[in-house]
């Protein structure tokens, strides 16, 4: 069978392109080797599942270890904590029976096993009768609602000291977030209730599990070229990875793409860099389930926190910023190290996109009309004339518009978003700037030959004009451009709208003041 790019479930060797697994930790099997209790986390479709499913079949060939891994996502709908514990022992005693030989199964345990007493127990009992140690990787462990996830872990723990011979030797919890990122709460603030200390705190380390970097990139993409003699060359080589910054899933589904969807599977044509930027735009047209599932939690009130201060660039609140980011990361959808922005092109213009739909299905007709602003002869928008027709309709319609729409801290920039998505449609390429704490949101537009560069302002205060042209300026420059546009929205309404030019050392900026 023809391999091919896998966008769904964990990757297997005999069907898809997939670089080693393995490859991309280093130091696992010491881990397990000096019987340490870990963790191994990492967003949606980055390969955890592929990456212990591998590990799992090398320790079992290795034959020193029982080696199993389990998923306990069903132990989420149970009625309580101990028929989720029942649950889990199941999950073991079934993959058991489906990877292991029959010497290394654990007692068998059903979810509705009267006789089951406690997880611990049960674990102790197979280490005591197993004829190697074992190491048990439990895979979607943050699945688990938070009652359910605190009587695990402390389950988990209470056999530590008895390993190897009477409780597994390494246990390995793989999820979404580093299990000492999670806080306990009790809503009935039960005085018996202690969120002191970690209740796995026999966990020695976390592992992050990385996104590919350009190097496993090439290697991925080679094994293409080898079945099939199609070559990617570096140019769109280098435009897949800048588009999802080797986000595994991303790199998989657009390269699949441009191969079934837009060549249709014709390995004698040439693969280019339009490919690659059509590709992008019908994935995030259609939506598959994995960027659906993205778009879904930016309603929630700690992602929330983090897009509108990535787009408006401003300080969030600091009291919760910490587990908001530590969740935004845990999904993806924020880069791992600051400054806090956007992981990649694609969530970016996915965030944008969604947030502004609204905005954009409203809008009439005729405001977007590219036609009104597209001159013929110059083969070029006008994109003064864009922008007053803009600042026209934010005079009339923003403060309404805006008191009605769910991000306002960000609304006035999702308002030219979707003006902005509307008149362009597919026709240009934008590239974003935008991070928190950078007071403002730089974007330039490739439109056929014409270069557009455009800086979004909050003005907070008297600072933000001169400090607005400077950073307009500045942003024009490392564009390559002599003129710019600022778009300045004043938070005040006072005579807030007026036009003017200025000119900053060599730059011409075009400021409207809205």
């Amino acid at each position: 069978m023809k391999k091919f790019f896998n966008i769904a479930g964990p990757c297997r060797a005999e069907l898809h392109y997939m670089i080693d697994p393995l490859q991309r930790l280093e130091g696992v099997q010491m881990l397990i080797e000096e019987q340490h209790y870990f963790a191994l986390h990492a967003p949606r479709q980055t390969g955890k599942t592929t990456y212990i499913f591998s590990l799992m079949q090398q320790l079992n060939k290795q034959g020193r270890y029982t080696a199993l891994m389990v998923n306990i996502q069903t132990a989420a709908d149970a009625r309580d904590s101990r028929e989720a514990m029942r649950m889990v022992a199941a999950a073991i005693y079934r993959q058991a029976t489906a990877y292991l030989l029959e010497p290394e199964w654990p007692a068998r345990v059903t979810e509705n096993d009267t006789k089951f007493d406690n997880l611990p127990d049960y674990l102790s009992d197979w280490a005591r009768h197993n004829r190697r140690p074992i190491v048990l990787f439990i895979d979607e462990v943050d699945a688990l609602h938070e009652e359910f996830l605190l009587v695990l872990l402390r389950q988990l723990r209470a056999g530590f000291e008895m390993r190897p011979r009477g409780y597994p030797q390494s246990i390995i919890l793989v999820g979404l977030r580093d299990v000492q990122e999670y806080k306990f709460h009790r809503a009935d603030n039960h005085p018996s209730f202690n969120n002191g200390g970690s209740p796995f705190n026999v966990k020695s380390v976390s592992l992050l599990l990385p996104e590919f970097s350009f190097t496993e990139l090439e290697l991925l993409l080679l094994q293409h070229t080898h079945d099939t003699a199609q070559i990617f060359s570096n140019e769109v080589k280098q435009c897949i990875f800048q588009l999802t910054q080797g986000q595994p899933w991303l790199v998989n589904a657009l390269v699949n793409h441009i191969l079934t969807k837009k060549l249709h599977n014709n390995t004698k044509q040439i693969i280019s860099v339009q490919h690659a930027m059509q590709a992008k735009n019908e994935l995030l047209q259609n939506r598959n389930v994995h960027l659906y599932d993205l778009v879904s939690r930016l309603h929630e009130v700690p992602i929330k926190l983090v897009v509108e201060s990535i787009i408006n660039g401003e300080a969030p609140d600091f009291t919760q910023l910490d587990d908001a980011l530590a969740y935004a990361r845990s999904l993806g959808l924020v880069a791992r190290h600051p400054p806090i922005q956007f992981s990649n092109p694609i969530y970016l213009e996915l965030t944008l996109r969604a947030l502004s739909a609204a905005f954009q299905e409203s809008l009439a007709d005729d405001l977007v009309n590219v036609s009104k602003y597209y001159n013929k002869e110059q083969k070029q928008l006008n994109v003064d004339d864009m922008l007053t027709a803009f600042q026209r309709f934010y005079r009339r319609y923003a403060e309404v518009w805006l008191s009605r729409y769910d991000f306002k801290e960000a609304g006035r920039q999702l308002m030219f978003f979707a003006f902005l998505f509307r008149i362009v449609e597919n026709n240009a390429e934008i590239k974003w700037d935008m991070s928190v704490g950078s007071t403002r949101c730089n974007l330039c537009i490739d439109y056929g030959e014409q270069k557009i560069a455009i800086t979004l302002k909050l003005r907070q205060d008297n600072f933000a004009r001169d400090e607005g042209l400077e950073q307009a300026a500045r942003y024009a420059d490392t564009q390559g451009l002599e003129n710019c546009f600022l778009i300045l929205f004043d938070v005040f309404w006072e005579e807030r709208i007026y036009r003017e030019i200025v000119a900053i050392g060599n730059i011409k900026v075009t400021l409207l003041g809205m």
